[in-house]
């Protein structure tokens, strides 16, 4: 397949293939998790992609279409068998989008199924190092992923590595390591995506990077509404002269 050559070309480790983004625009154009509504042509593709490359392919879905639909397992054993090296399992169908809590029965069916070989990651709702380990500990999956709590909170991994390896919480970021990454983080954004991008999509990280900092919240007013990267600027360097920690 073109794409999977265009991706090879990149130099990656391996190759994911996503079919499990709810996201109504991906979905309606029959990406992401639209193809759990046809198993078949997710099963065939996952396949194709297999055998156009010599990178190991993984995959990501949903633990189906709805909740009359949970054919996770069928599906996790069918990918398995297309060649598929690895799987990651988001514990909610596609119709509860983000909404409600993750289950992770089904994940955990998955991974303790005598059939399956490869590695199973689960993933839906961790936002701590605790919440991973009675993740991890309960269903015995091989790995969890991380999504939304990293949203403005980028040491979220940091943690969950520490809590994995001896029990323990990590201090939190200073608030100049906080300003140091946020600086990075739109540095970055900005090259990818451009100003105005960028000044829209950080609005809704400001409240994860300065979590639990007493003495925040006027900067972030200012900060939401602010209409430019100068303008941004200047509120973060109101931040670092203002004393809060």
């Amino acid at each position: 397949m073109k794409a999977a050559e265009a991706a090879g070309d990149a130099g990656p480790d391996f190759i994911d293939l996503n079919f499990g983004c709810p996201v109504r625009k991906i979905v309606m154009k029959g990406g992401g998790a639209a193809l759990l509504q046809d198993i078949p042509k997710m099963i065939a593709m996952a396949g194709a992609v297999v055998k156009s490359t010599k990178l190991p392919v993984t995959a990501k879905t949903r633990l189906g279409w709805d909740d009359r639909h949970l054919e996770i397992i069928d599906i996790a054993e069918r990918l398995q068998d297309a060649g598929i090296r690895a799987i990651s399992i988001h514990g909610r169908t596609r119709t509860q989008l983000y909404g409600g809590k993750a289950d992770w029965t089904l994940i955990g069916e998955v991974k303790n199924n005598p059939r399956m070989t490869i590695p199973v990651f689960g993933n839906g709702d961790i936002d701590s190092g605790p919440k991973a380990k009675e993740m991890k500990d309960r269903y015995g999956v091989d790995g969890i992923l991380i999504g939304r709590a990293a949203v403005g909170n980028p040491w979220i991994f940091s943690e969950v590595k520490a809590f994995l390896e001896n029990g323990r919480i990590p201090a939190p970021p200073s608030v100049n390591e906080r300003i140091k990454i946020l600086r990075l983080h739109l540095e970055k954004s900005f090259l990818y995506k451009g100003e105005r991008a960028t000044v829209f999509e950080m609005r809704k990280m400001y409240s994860g990077y300065f979590k639990e900092i007493a003495g925040f919240r006027p900067f972030r007013v200012k900060l939401v509404t602010a209409g430019s990267l100068q303008e941004i600027d200047s509120i973060i360097q109101e931040i670092e002269g203002s004393g809060i920690i």
